[in-house]
């Protein structure tokens, strides 16, 4: 009994570790292969990203953007948007220079000022739904203390199988030095 027990909380234990590991990777590892990870926090681009999602956004050349592609950019004060180009739209005085015009779409309206070249941080690539409501809990004081205690609880479910069969090897090994070191066939 006391076997299977061990049994189950190793397999218990390496699935909750595969698991933590994957949410660390995809909170926070996608950039180091080089993306910017944002949580969607309102539903203007739904339902190609729903609100809570957490996007994942690659670096694009500005010039070759076009009409209908989505991207990521820059609004003042370092707010941080996702919506889609509706049109390119010419400087009056140098029409070299373009800037795009952007709606999301779920919005009645388009936004109201156009995103210019530097603005524009990348392009989403993919999403992950509802990530982003554990990514925003974790950067909380509360979330922290939890993810840090889940940390601890987790590294404590991986020993406890160790030191339950602990008193098992001493055991074994005191019943082999009485025969000398030599045990039976």
């Amino acid at each position: 009994m006391k076997k299977i027990f061990v049994s189950v909380l190793k397999t218990i234990s390496s699935v909750l570790l595969v698991i933590l590991l994957v949410l660390a990777f995809l909170l926070a590892g996608m950039r180091f292969i080089g993306f910017d990870i944002y949580t969607v926090l309102s539903g203007s681009m739904e339902p190609e990203f729903m609100t809570g999602s957490v996007i994942y956004v690659k670096e694009v050349d500005p010039n070759e953007l076009s009409v209908n592609d989505i991207i990521t950019f820059e609004i003042s004060g370092g707010t941080v948007a996702t919506h889609r180009i509706i049109e390119l739209v010419p400087d009056e005085q140098n029409p070299e220079i373009i800037r795009f015009r952007t709606k999301g779409d779920n919005n009645d309206m388009e936004d109201g000022s156009l995103v210019e070249k530097s603005q524009v941080i990348g392009s989403p690539v993919f999403d992950i739904p509802y990530l982003g409501y554990l990514a925003a809990y974790i950067q909380n004081p509360a979330g922290r203390y939890f993810a840090f205690a889940l940390g601890a609880f987790l590294l404590l479910l991986m020993l406890l199988p160790d030191l339950l069969t602990e008193g098992k090897g001493k055991k074994k090994k005191s019943a082999d030095e009485k025969n000398g070191g030599e045990t039976e066939n």
